[in-house]
């Protein structure tokens, strides 16, 4: 089993199903003692927002906003920058733990040792 689990949101309140899967797998995962690190790109990048996981309906799914504070507590939020940059959201704007990082991060941590990458 992997030690590390690097998960890629690419889906927000477009794709809620794919969006919820994504934060419940990564929670669960936490949970288990997995080294857990949730990367927010494309529509998911709203949730970097303070607030927007609130908005998320998706009946019979965990709450968001309780999904991604398991993920701050016990893992890594990173928003992609060029996602940020798009939707005009700076470091000033995020969630407190959340970072701003780019493709080369994402590419080191999903291709180290003993580490797995899902993409929702």
């Amino acid at each position: 089993m992997a030690k590390k689990l690097v998960i890629k949101v690419t889906a927000g309140a477009d794709a809620p199903e794919r969006c919820s899967q994504a934060f419940t797998v990564a929670a669960v995962a936490v949970a288990s003692g997995v080294d857990v690190s949730l990367w927010l790109t494309g529509e998911s990048a709203w949730f970097a927002l303070p607030g927007r996981a609130a908005e998320f309906e998706l009946p019979h799914a965990a709450p968001l906003p309780d999904l991604l504070d398991s993920l701050l507590a016990g893992g890594r939020v990173t928003l992609c920058t060029q996602c940020a940059a798009r939707r005009d959201i700076t470091e000033q704007d995020v969630i407190k733990g959340v970072r701003i990082a780019g493709a080369q991060v994402f590419v080191q941590e999903a291709t180290a040792d003993e580490t797995q990458a899902l993409v929702y």
